[in-house]
């Protein structure tokens, strides 16, 4: 008998991760984030119709997650990688769009990337996501490496936080108060 795997499937153990952690934010009004639900039509159930045996995307979903944390308005997605290089094709060109959209409006995009052979998550700024697409799309790698992300946004657990990032988000807040203070003192 073959085994069956879903590439659907991919990722749920660091979901299940930040859904405890999204949990124990609430919990400590930290933050209010939700796990935005793929919007699927069913096409067959099973015989007592509790479980759907076939469905179809109703439409392309946006991002895994979205909320506010103390008042800033966050979307993410949750990645997983089992090399030291994800394929910027994890990645579609309507999530890019959304992800580009929401940080007009002042909210604050990321990913979430497990690199599960290293034991390692690490949070992605958008602006670090917007330069890897934008090499790719002209003619770049279509990817990006381990080496090249900046490793001050690795995600730790602490106590039943299992995926803390909202340490390495104030890191990335600060940074943009930075660049920000920089480009008006340039003016």
């Amino acid at each position: 008998m073959g085994t069956w795997k879903s590439r659907g499937l991919r990722g749920s153990q660091l979901e299940d991760l930040i859904n405890i952690t999204n949990e124990v934010y609430l919990e400590k009004h930290l933050a209010c984030v939700q796990k935005i639900p793929t919007p699927i039509t069913p096409i067959n159930m099973n015989e007592d119709h509790t479980q759907i045996t076939l469905a179809y995307f109703n439409q392309k979903s946006t991002v895994d997650y979205i909320g506010v944390v103390q008042g800033i308005p966050v979307c993410f997605d949750a990645k997983e990688c089992a090399s030291r290089s994800w394929q910027l094709s994890n990645l579609h060109p309507h999530q890019v769009r959304f992800m580009e959209a929401f940080e007009q409006q002042q909210g604050i995009s990321f990913i979430l990337l497990d690199f599960t052979s290293l034991h390692e998550i690490y949070y992605i700024p958008f602006r670090d996501i917007r330069y890897f697409w934008e090499r790719c799309q002209n003619g770049g790698r279509k990817s990006f490496s381990y080496d090249e992300i900046d490793h001050h946004y690795l995600v730790k657990s602490e106590k039943e936080m299992l995926v803390h990032y909202l340490v390495p988000l104030q890191r990335d807040l600060d940074q943009r108060d930075q660049t920000g203070s920089e480009a008006e003192d340039a003016d």
